[in-house]
């Protein structure tokens, strides 16, 4: 059978996965009755919650005599490493962009890598039937950005669809017929071409993508680059620099099927398959016959640009709420973690019992963490942090800079304005783009966009759009102004009670409600001024048998501000910590003893 290996490119929520769905709909994959969920390949629970893709995915269809392998990928910058490594698996790329919003900077990233590759594109303009769809203009963006990007001439002569993943249709003319998908198969099929390997070569693939399975243990999955794989035939593994992991056997091929992974005798060149019964294995590793002795090439990866310090919870809740809480835990976990995801990184950290993450951003990051506290663990997190880099030629210190692409309304076009150049952000283009919005482009230090986005929907109403991608390092910016407001802190343990939070409530902003357990150390609110204010929230009402004037008074307290993990890790200054554990977020001072606090900021001044 034919073969046509693709990988379904775009900016977040332009409707690549909807995409998917139909694809497998229309192809045959699910039998008549099969009742098949909505956004069926994001199957991970944060994917489901969130409706962002964070994983890429492989499935299959066969469309007449062909099998199309489909790799559904993250459409969010700060996931760009699981794209980069899974385009070394396809020969072709169906290019998706939202009618309305046209190239975002997302989509800018991932063709870059595409073109890179000499990959041939196939233009789908999606989202059709929005009221704001600008097709024609999105064309024009789109050639545009190709040839910006440095497309060939074959490149530049692409296909072109138009589309509505969510209808189920596409056609090449915008006032087609309005059909199905069939324009779009046929053309993967015309357009896209075989995988051009050699069968007769011994075997050997690349793992590009590391899952642990609970009845097979590791199981990679990569595209056959050469020769044949059988199932219990002998491998090695061998790393980028040639030296040998591990040797085996293959005890299981799985090929897929729509949605399903099916068990194969035989895999050849060309087949994307997953395979089972290496235990060291990891990416991107070539896996190959005995008789072969030099790595197939494997695609690097951009570095991280941010870093956080995750450290074992030593508060004094600590340990009540979690199953896993000692740092040889949390290292083993973090460790782990770096087998499957390449654009993360760990180190051991000069802390005691902690450890450096770096990735690719808040978001990337605040999942991990989110999976880990689902998992059971126990952590304290640090303020991210942008990583530094030293010019070798200039000797210059220089810092990630981000390109943002912020769409609002008009009336909030000044705030944005004024804030992001009090982060260091120099505009580099603003234009209307219809219906009273305004967009507007900022090339920003990373380490001035952290913490801005919750400020951002608050000063917009909750209808701006910020959209960044990394840019590329450039010298150091200069300061940037912090948070202006100081931090509530509890001086006393227990649990909180209505009657001290009502009076402290004129004291600022509450993230806590009445009944919750505090502890000396841990931030219960936002203060109103600038400085850092101890006060005792859990103070009682003095009883006595004297009925006084004001005793049935209602005591009205104002709802608290409840963080989310990625609101409060975007919260906190150098010298806090967020504390998370599997049914908590709480933010606390790095030190929690007051006169230990005093002393370091007389030792900070001093110095």
């Amino acid at each position: 059978m034919d073969i046509r290996n693709i990988a379904i490119i775009a900016h977040v929520d332009h409707g690549k996965t909807t995409l998917v769905d139909q694809l497998l709909k229309q192809s045959g994959s699910f039998r008549e009755n099969q009742h098949v969920a909505e956004r069926a390949m994001d199957s991970n629970d944060l994917e489901r919650e969130r409706g962002i893709t964070i994983l890429a995915k492989c499935t299959s269809v066969v469309w007449k005599d062909t099998r199309i392998n489909i790799i559904d990928t993250p459409g969010h910058a700060d996931f760009g490493g699981e794209v980069e490594r899974i385009l070394s698996m396809v020969d072709g790329a169906v290019v998706l962009v939202d009618s309305a919003e046209g190239a975002l900077p997302q989509t800018k990233f991932v063709v870059g890598k595409a073109l890179a590759r000499g990959l041939k594109p196939i233009v789908v303009v999606n989202k059709i039937d929005r009221a704001d769809a600008r097709p024609d203009e999105v064309h024009n963006e789109i050639f545009d950005l190709f040839a910006a990007l440095g497309a060939n001439d074959e490149q530049l002569d692409f296909p072109m669809l138009y589309a509505s993943g969510r209808q189920g249709w596409a056609d090449e003319e915008l006032e087609g017929a309005r059909k199905d998908l069939s324009p779009m198969f046929d053309l993967i099929v015309r357009h896209v071409p075989a995988p051009t390997v050699d069968k007769e070569a011994p075997f050997a693939m690349v793992a590009t993508i590391l899952e642990n399975d609970n009845f097979l243990g590791r199981v990679l999955t990569g595209r056959v680059e050469q020769g044949r794989a059988r199932v219990n035939m002998p491998v090695r593994v061998l790393r980028p620099d040639g030296t040998v992991v591990e040797t085996g056997r293959l005890t299981k091929l799985l090929s897929f099927r729509g949605l399903d992974r099916v068990p194969v005798e035989e895999a050849e060149a060309g087949d994307i398959i997953a395979v089972a019964g290496l235990s060291e294995a990891t990416i991107p590793e070539t896996i190959a016959a005995p008789e072969v002795t030099q790595p197939l090439e494997s695609m690097p990866v951009d570095p991280p640009t941010l870093s956080m310090t995750f450290r074992l919870n030593d508060g004094p809740l600590g340990g009540r709420e979690g199953k896993k809480v000692t740092s040889r835990q949390i290292r083993d976990r973090l460790f782990k973690e770096t087998e499957g995801n390449v654009a993360i990184r760990v180190s051991e950290s000069p802390e005691s019992e902690a450890f450096e993450v770096a990735g690719r951003g808040e978001l990337q990051l605040g999942v991990l963490i989110e999976t880990m506290r689902r998992e059971g663990f126990e952590l304290t997190i640090g303020r991210p942090r942008v990583l530094f880099r030293t010019n070798e030629e200039t000797g210059e210190r220089e810092e990630p800079y981000e390109e943002a692409l912020i769409d609002v309304d008009e009336p909030y076009s000044g705030v944005v304005v004024e804030k992001m150049a009090m982060r260091k952000g120099l505009m580099q283009d603003m234009q209307p783009s219809g219906g009273g919005k305004v967009r507007l482009t900022f090339l920003i230090p990373s380490r001035g966009l952290i913490g801005y986005h919750g400020e951002f929907l608050t000063d917009t109403r909750g209808t701006g759009i910020m959209n960044r991608l990394f840019s590329g390092y450039q010298p150091w910016a200069g300061p940037i102004e912090g948070r202006r407001n100081g931090s509530l802190i509890s001086s006393e343990d227990g649990a909180t009670t209505q009657y001290s939070l009502y009076s402290l409530q004129e004291r600022g902003t509450l993230f806590v409600d009445a009944g919750e357990k505090v502890y000396v150390g841990m931030i219960i609110g936002e203060h109103s001024r600038e400085n850092d204010l101890e006060v005792n929230p859990v103070r009682e009402k003095k009883l006595t048998n004297i009925r006084a004037a004001g005793k049935d008074e209602a005591l009205l307290l104002t709802p608290p501000r409840k963080m989310s993990l990625e609101q409060a890790i975007a919260y906190i200054e150098d010298d806090e910590l967020v504390e998370v554990t599997p049914s908590a977020v709480r933010i606390r001072k790095r030190y929690l003893d007051p006169h230990e606090r005093k002393k370091r900021d007389r030792a900070g001044a001093s110095a």
